[in-house]
C-alpha cells in the first residue's frame, strides 16, 4: 500500500525542478534553432561528412533526405479509405500458477471509412505450453519471459500482413475492375527493433526474418506500413546538428574528443529531444523533413530500412516511421501520413485504430482469472490431481489487513 503522506514530502521540490528544466529547454531550443540555420546552408557538405566519418563518431546521427527547411502542410485523408492495426498483450509464465505456460493475445482492427462496411474488432489468442516452445530460447541465454515478448512482436507483424491480404481480397472483390480504396497498415511504436542487435545470430533468425517477410507481403499488396511513436524521446535527428556545431575540421570523435563525452563542444543543446524541438517549428497539420535512420540493426533490413519524420498532430508532435519502399513512393507516403493524421483527429489525440487494437489485445485481471479457471477445468477433466497455485501465490492473494 502506498503511503501518500510520506510520498508528498518527497515531492515538494518537483515543481521548482520542472520549472527550471523548462527554462533550460528554451535555451537549448534556441541554440538548436541557430545550428539548424547553419546546417541548412551546409546540408550537402554535412551529409558528406556524416557518410565519411560515421565510423569515427561517438554518437548516432540520422541523415536528412529532404531540405531541413521542409515544413509540409498535409491535407485530409481521402473520404474513402481503410485502416488496419494490430497490438499485442500477454499473460506471463509463472511457476506459482497451476501450470507453467504463457498466452499471447493479438488485437486486430480493420476500420472502413466511407464504405458502409462493418469494422473488424477482435483478438487472436495463442497459448504456449509445450517444453520445446517454452524453453526454445534457453540455449541462447534468453529467458522465457523475454522470449515471449519477442514472439509477441513477430505475431503482431504476421497478423497485420494477414489482415492486409484478407482486406485487399475483400475490397478488390467488391470493386471488381476498379481500384480498391487506399489502405493503411498502422503499428504502435518503432519499426526499428533495437533489441535484435543484442540477440545471438541464431536467435535473430527466429525474429527478424518473419517480421521483414510480413512487411514484404504488405509491400506486394501496395499497403503502406507506418509506425506511430507518441512521446518519442529520440534525439537522432538533432544529432545531425552536432556536425554543424563541431569546431574541428572533421567530426572525428575518437581523435578530438576521446570518443565523445558529455563535455564535447557539440553538445551545446543536449539533451534536447527531436520532438521537443519540432514542437516549436511546426504548426498542427505540418510535418518535418524525412530522415534516414542510421541504427546499426537496419543493415539487416535490406529494402525495408527505416525513414522517419515528425508530425504535429495537434495534441503533440509524433514520430512517424516508414520503410524505404514507402518513402520512395512519394504519393503513397504522402497519402499514408494523411491517413495517420486523420486517425489522430478521429481518436482525439491518438490514432483510433491503435487505441482499439490495444483495447482488443489487453488482458485484464478478470481475463487472467478466467484463463486460469478454464485451464484448471481442463486439467481436472484430464484426470490431474492437486491442481492449484503455490502456497506463496495463494497467500499473496489474501491479506490479514
Amino acid at each position: 500500500m502506498l503511503d501518500l503522506m510520506k510520498l508528498a514530502r518527497q515531492m515538494q521540490g518537483i515543481s521548482q525542478h520542472l520549472s527550471e528544466e523548462a527554462e533550460a529547454a528554451k535555451v537549448r531550443v534556441e541554440v538548436a534553432r541557430q545550428l539548424m540555420v547553419v546546417a541548412l546552408q551546409q546540408q550537402t557538405a554535412l551529409s558528406d561528412q556524416l557518410d565519411q566519418w560515421r565510423d569515427r563518431m561517438g554518437f548516432m546521427a540520422a541523415q536528412p533526405v529532404e531540405p531541413l527547411a521542409t515544413r509540409l502542410a498535409l491535407a485530409a485523408a481521402p473520404a474513402t479509405h481503410t485502416v488496419l492495426a494490430t497490438d499485442g498483450s500477454q499473460i506471463s509464465p509463472s511457476h506459482h500458477e497451476i501450470a507453467y505456460c504463457y498466452l499471447i493475445n493479438i488485437g486486430r482492427v480493420v476500420l472502413h471509412y466511407g464504405q458502409s462496411r462493418y469494422p473488424l474488432l477482435d483478438s487472436l489468442p495463442e497459448v504456449v505450453y509445450r517444453p520445446e516452445d517454452l524453453y526454445q530460447s534457453r540455449p541462447w541465454g534468453i529467458g522465457t519471459e523475454e522470449w515471449m515478448g519477442y514472439r509477441r512482436t513477430v505475431a503482431e507483424a504476421v497478423v497485420l500482413a494477414e489482415l492486409g491480404e484478407a482486406t485487399r481480397q475483400l475490397l478488390s472483390a467488391a470493386e471488381g475492375a476498379g481500384q480498391p480504396p487506399p489502405t493503411l497498415a498502422l503499428v504502435d511504436g518503432s519499426l526499428i527493433y533495437w533489441f535484435v542487435e543484442t540477440l545471438p545470430a541464431e536467435a535473430r533468425q527466429h525474429i527478424l526474418p518473419p517480421i521483414l517477410d510480413a512487411w514484404e507481403r504488405l509491400r506486394q499488396l501496395g499497403i503502406p506500413l507506418v509506425g506511430y511513436l507518441s512521446a518519442s524521446r529520440s534525439g537522432e535527428g538533432l544529432n545531425f546538428l552536432r556536425l554543424a556545431a563541431c569546431p574541428f575540421p572533421q567530426p572525428d570523435c575518437q581523435t578530438h574528443c576521446q570518443g565523445q563525452s558529455d563535455a564535447a563542444p557539440c553538445t551545446q543543446f543536449m539533451p534536447l529531444r527531436d520532438a521537443t524541438f519540432w514542437a516549436t517549428e511546426l504548426v498542427p497539420g505540418q510535418r518535418s523533413p524525412f530522415w534516414r535512420s542510421s541504427a546499426d540493426i537496419l543493415d539487416s533490413y535490406g529494402d525495408h530500412t527505416v525513414y522517419f519524420c515528425y508530425l504535429h498532430v495537434g495534441a503533440e508532435v509524433a514520430r512517424i516511421e516508414v520503410p524505404q519502399w514507402v518513402m520512395v513512393d512519394r504519393q503513397l507516403c504522402q497519402q499514408a501520413i494523411q491517413m495517420v493524421l486523420t486517425q489522430v483527429q478521429k481518436g482525439y489525440g491518438y490514432p483510433v485504430a491503435l487505441a482499439e487494437a490495444h483495447n482488443q489485445a489487453v488482458v485484464r485481471g478478470g481475463d487472467r482469472s478466467r484463463f486460469f479457471a478454464l485451464l484448471e477445468q481442463e486439467m481436472i477433466r484430464a484426470g490431474l490431481k492437486q491442481v492449484g497455485t503455490s502456497y506463496k501465490e495463494a497467500r499473496k492473494r489474501g491479506s490479514i489487513a
